[in-house]
């Protein structure tokens, strides 16, 4: 059995558009939010900020804390694959410290990344986005919810 895991992801809105890393997958694309993985000794903040540098290559600065989210991955649709994860996510709202940046090539991108998009906030429920609960929350300006549990 593995131990649970921290992730701290970042939830970068700009004009009415999510950041998002597109994946490819043997089911086409998906797409995830920036981060990763708590290294020990790290806070959350500084996890999700060295994410950033390494998936989205920008700096970000970090702000309040969103969602805390679990994946018990026995209960999601890739079980055969990961059925013993759990990670607990941490979802913070974070905002580019250059926001004219057009170019995002990360130094260390997620395995089957291909890309960094952006996507209109409206268009969240067209993707394959994952969790797509955090979309459906952005899209209907629903953050009061932090602890929303193992949900897709």
């Amino acid at each position: 059995m593995k131990p649970i895991r921290n992730s701290a992801k970042a939830v970068i809105v700009q004009d009415g558009c999510l950041l998002v890393i597109r994946l490819e997958d043997q089911y086409g694309d998906a797409y995830v939010f920036p981060g990763g993985g708590q290294e020990k000794g790290e806070e959350l903040k500084d996890a999700v900020a060295r994410e950033c540098l390494e998936e989205i290559g920008q700096a970000v600065t970090v702000g309040e804390l969103l969602h805390i989210r679990e994946y018990i991955g026995k209960n999601h649709e890739f079980a055969e694959w990961d059925a013993d994860v759990h990670q607990v996510e941490f979802y913070f709202e974070c905002k580019l410290i250059d926001p004219k940046a057009t170019i995002f090539e990360g130094s260390s991108p997620d395995d089957h990344q291909v890309d960094v998009e952006w996507i209109p906030l409206e268009e969240l429920s067209k993707v394959r986005l994952y969790p797509k609960t955090i979309g459906e929350l952005l899209q209907n300006k629903n953050t009061s919810r932090i602890y929303l549990g193992d949900l897709n």
